[in-house]
């Protein structure tokens, strides 16, 4: 379970104060599907970032499973990155000169996984997402959604117990968004995940069990 405590985020800009978050309290149970949805600059970013411990809080106390992300050493949280949380961008953000077997083989470098182990994992983790028979195309012989699919893969290829995606769908036309978006759900639904999509698309948003909105930092369920 996801615990945020009062979580303040803030920046500097000239003489200027800027809140993205404030005092932000919520709790994400485990397995539960919830999109984020808000205007530009409303926040959503930032509490990505505070999600996936690529950032810390100003103020506040964030935790993952009893871990409190606020607080711990820089290579826990390392540690924490690699293992437990996966997270897919809207720019796919693959390697050019690797292939897409190659794209996920590297999501599980940093675990020690041996070459071997790598090698099978990351085309079973192709196989989930239909890409079975283009492991050895690089990025810019697949089409977007492919792309998108490879980097699902590669994020879901080290076992974590959070998926976080960040505008899956925002670069996609209307048919290759349901595509992933059914993709995701299930992949939630067989492997029992926390499934977290920061959107902009009332439809897609509109597909998980529970949408939040966040505006000026400020989050709120909606009903």
């Amino acid at each position: 379970m996801y615990t945020l405590t009062e979580v303040s985020k803030t920046y500097t800009q000239g003489k200027r104060t800027i809140v993205a978050l404030d005092k932000v309290s919520l709790e994400i149970p485990d397995g539960q599907m919830v999109a984020i949805q808000g205007p530009t600059g409303g926040g959503k970013s930032t509490l990505l970032q505070m999600l996936g411990a690529l950032d810390r809080p100003t103020t506040g106390t964030i935790s993952l499973h009893n871990d409190d992300l606020s607080a711990l050493p820089e290579k826990k949280l390392t540690d924490v990155r690699a293992k437990d949380i996966g997270i897919v961008f809207q720019s796919f953000n693959l390697i050019p000169t690797l292939t897409a077997q190659e794209n996920v083989e590297m999501a599980m470098v940093p675990l020690g996984v041996g070459s071997e182990e790598r090698a099978t994992r990351a085309r079973e983790a192709l196989e989930s997402v239909g890409l079975g028979e283009r492991g050895g195309h690089l990025p810019s012989e697949l089409s977007g959604g492919q792309q998108q699919r490879v980097a699902i893969a590669r994020a879901l290829v080290k076992k974590p117990s959070v998926l976080l995606a960040d505008e899956p769908t925002g670069a996609l036309d209307e048919s290759t968004r349901d595509e992933i978006m059914d993709l995701l759900e299930k992949r939630w639904g067989d492997l029992g995940l926390t499934l977290i999509v920061v959107t902009h698309d009332s439809a897609v948003a509109r597909r998980a069990q529970r949408r939040l909105h966040i505006k000026n930092g400020f989050v709120k369920d909606v009903a």
